[in-house]
């Protein structure tokens, strides 16, 4: 969950901070050489004309720079590949290709969106990242309280993650209908006034199932079991005498 959490805590900032903006340009210079590569058949245009023309156009960028990357200078000249009368003309009816090449020329790694990443979009990158940034912390607090926190039992004396040590003759009860399948068992035990403690046994935590490392946590709950004299509840597989049924003809 830690890695998870910290994963998608470092897209979402990678997004709110540099590839929706980076989208945004992309998608505004695709339009210009949209633009470019489709008017270009309907002017009578030479090399010399179109070179003219097109050093004086530039990109429309929108009103709002903070879409747009840092440091992007405005107002944008159309780019070289736009300014290239023969590119232009070969692109005629597939003006893809060459936006490619300028894209690839230029560094952007993101492909244009068919419409824009707005402000809304952006502020919502920045939440999804703080809450993942939040859930990373909490997630990570979690880990480093539980690694640090160990049971463990002896023949006379069981001791709790988290809580003072209790003679295994004082647990009165075991619950272990849990165990096999969810790895979890609870113990109660007499508090000093008297009420009923009840403690989880969590056997993936503190332990665990694997065969290659010994399953830790069932050789715990042996243990726990051979010392303890209370009552134990647990499900009991009860085998059952398949029942005949009759033929019709009987």
């Amino acid at each position: 969950m830690l890695a998870m959490f910290g994963i998608f805590a470092v897209l979402f900032f990678v997004d709110a901070k540099w590839g929706y903006k980076e989208k945004n340009l992309a998608y505004f210079t695709s339009k210009a050489f949209l633009t470019a590569v489709e008017d270009f058949p309907k002017g009578s245009y030479d090399k010399e004309s179109w070179k003219a023309f097109a050093s004086r156009q530039t990109v429309d960028l929108g009103n709002d720079p903070k879409i747009l990357p840092e440091g992007l200078v405005q107002p944008m000249r159309w780019p070289k590949q736009l300014q290239d009368y023969d590119k232009v003309k070969a692109a005629t009816g597939n003006w893809r290709p060459l936006f490619d090449e300028y894209r690839l020329e230029a560094g952007i790694k993101r492909e244009p969106d068919e419409h824009l990443q707005d402000k809304q979009k952006i502020l919502e990158q920045w939440v999804v990242f703080g809450l993942s940034t939040a859930l990373v912390i909490g997630t990570a607090f979690v880990l480093v309280r539980t690694m640090r926190r160990t049971m463990a039992v002896d023949d006379t004396t069981f001791y709790p993650a988290g809580g003072a040590s209790v003679p295994i003759s004082e647990l009165s009860r075991l619950d272990l209908r849990k165990w096999d399948t969810k790895g979890v068992a609870f113990t109660w035990a007499k508090n000093p006034g008297g009420a009923d403690r009840k403690i989880r046994i969590d056997g993936f935590v503190y332990g665990g199932f694997k065969k290659d490392q010994g399953e830790p946590a069932e050789a715990f709950m042996k243990r726990l079991k051979a010392a303890f004299s209370g009552e134990i509840v647990q499900y009991v597989a009860v085998e059952t005498a398949p029942v005949e049924v009759p033929s019709p003809e009987a």
